[in-house]
């Protein structure tokens, strides 16, 4: 009975214990738990502020990046604005020089009807003053005089057809005068339009080609074993290859353009790679010739496309793109060519006329100097050969004859092309010369004057482009004087070669000198 009494508070006892003990457990794991939850609550709230500062940073890197490219944008915009405004500022300038130009000629116009109003008005005075002069004369003529009327007629208007005469050569010299002195001043404005409005740098070029080499050595292997490199590379392009002291320098010497081209890139590109013999040779060369074909293509379209010239026949596209690789005076011939285009086409709309037919002549005018060692003639006559061979008009035919005035100028494109070529030719800069030269040229000149007998003393002048001629007055006369002048222009013409032209003025002076002491 005790023993099951004990079970009984045993059991009692285990379960109390068991009881406060899962009821302490089960504290613990709520502790534990709200503890975790209140960790887990904190951490997300501390994620939550790290999300929102972290999008806060974005959202502020975004709105400064979108303010940065709007302000980029607007920048840019402005610059835009300013560039358009500058260029509607000065289209407006030009504008009202335009219209400055339009109402000089107006009022030139208006004052040459004016004049023309006057003297029309002049000559009808006239023409009722001898009327009534005429009646006058018949009745006196018929009272003093045992004269027909028929007779006396004839001797009134046979006085008044003189008087009239006299009176119209007057008036035709006048007005003759007039016209020469406007046409000269608006020639001068045409010309000197044309110049302003052209301006471009130019390059003086060479007529010898020279191929630097890397060092000294490379000239061995370009001469190659017994020189069969150089030979071979003399046959495949037609030049001379000249190997000389010059330090690191190889010179290419030939009268064909194209030809001296071909070798100077080909030993390039032969020097770059380092394979030097017969066979790479030729190869290199046949690859540098066709590149230049397609070069030489490349600039004729260009020169047509910057000029606006359209519907040229392929042979002269390529003609023309010869022109770059050809030089006159170290002048390039194709830029020279593309000047005349454009001073041809400024003068000719000044002048009403068809500005893209006189670029088309500015163009094509030295075409023949693309060929001019391959064939007899003139440039000009072989250009003006070519221009009608591939159906160019009679006009530009002519003009091109005749730039150089070996036949008379005929048309105004024809004139134009005379002096857009003078003009292009002469301006500064355009074509050089080694100094050595220039002073051989300026020597020369001075001593064809000084042949002349009574030539005291000459000056060449603005470099080279005058000769003054000073002469003794007690041996030439002022008739002699405008003869010597002619004849020193023709020893010139004959004996110099020269760029432009060469103005001759011969001075005659008598000084008489006293000294009051």
């Amino acid at each position: 009975m005790l023993t099951i009494i004990l079970l009984i508070i045993v059991a009692v006892i285990c379960l109390s214990g068991g009881y406060f003990l899962r009821k302490y457990v089960a504290e613990k794991k709520i502790q534990d738990a709200e503890a975790k939850a209140q960790f887990i609550l904190e951490k997300a709230n501390k994620d939550i502020q790290n999300r929102r500062r972290e999008v806060e940073l974005e959202s502020k890197d975004l709105m400064f990046r979108l303010r940065q490219d709007f302000e980029n944008k607007t920048k840019e915009r402005r610059q835009e604005l300013t560039e358009l405004e500058k260029r509607f500022t000065q289209k407006e300038i030009n504008l009202d020089r335009r219209l400055e130009l339009l109402e000089k000629k107006e009022k030139e116009l208006e004052a040459k009807a004016s004049d023309s109003k006057r003297q029309e008005e002049g000559l009808k005075a006239k023409e009722s003053q001898l009327l009534n002069l005429i009646a006058e004369e018949k009745e006196r003529l018929q009272k003093i005089s045992s004269l027909s009327p028929e007779e006396a007629k004839q001797i009134l208007l046979a006085r008044i057809s003189e008087e009239l005469n006299a009176e119209k050569a007057v008036l035709i010299k006048k007005q003759e005068e007039d016209m020469r002195l406007q046409g000269n001043k608006m020639a001068m404005d045409i010309i000197s339009l044309a110049i302003k409005r052209y301006a471009a740098e130019y390059t003086a070029e060479t007529t010898v080609s020279v191929v630097n080499l890397p060092n000294d050595e490379m000239k061995g292997r370009v001469i190659g074993r017994e020189g069969r490199n150089i030979r071979a590379l003399e046959m495949a392009t037609g030049v001379d290859v000249i190997i000389d002291d010059t330090p690191e320098s190889v010179l290419l010497s030939s009268f064909d353009p194209i030809r001296r081209e071909v070798a100077r890139v080909a030993l390039s590109r032969l020097i770059s790679d380092g394979r030097i013999h017969p066979a790479r040779i030729e190869e290199v060369v046949l690859k540098a010739r066709k590149d230049l074909e397609e070069q030489i293509q490349q600039k004729g379209e260009a020169a047509c496309f910057e000029l606006g010239v359209e519907g040229l026949s392929p042979e002269l596209i390529k003609l023309l793109g010869r022109l770059n690789f050809r030089t006159s005076f170290s002048q390039n011939a194709l830029q020279h060519s593309i000047e005349v285009a454009y001073f041809l086409g400024v003068m000719a709309s000044e002048l009403g006329a068809d500005w893209r037919l006189a670029r088309r002549i500015g163009l094509l005018h030295d075409i023949g100097k693309a060929i001019d060692q391959q064939q007899e003639g003139t440039h000009a006559r072989i250009g003006a050969s070519l221009a009608k061979k591939f159906g160019e008009s009679n006009e530009i035919i002519h003009a091109i004859e005749s730039h150089h005035e070996e036949q008379v100028p005929l048309t105004v494109y024809a004139i134009l092309a005379v002096a857009a070529d003078g003009i292009s030719a002469a301006r500064p800069g355009a074509r050089k010369e080694t100094l050595e030269a220039y002073i051989k040229r300026l020597e020369k000149l001075e001593g064809i004057a000084n042949l002349f007998k009574g030539v005291e003393r000459s000056y060449a002048i603005q470099a080279g482009r005058e000769i003054r001629v000073i002469v003794e007055p007690q041996r030439i006369s002022d008739n002699e004087a405008v003869n010597l002048a002619r004849d020193v222009k023709k020893k010139i013409e004959e004996g110099l070669e020269y760029p432009g032209q060469i103005k001759v003025t011969v001075i005659r002076e008598i000084r008489a000198i006293e000294y009051a002491k």
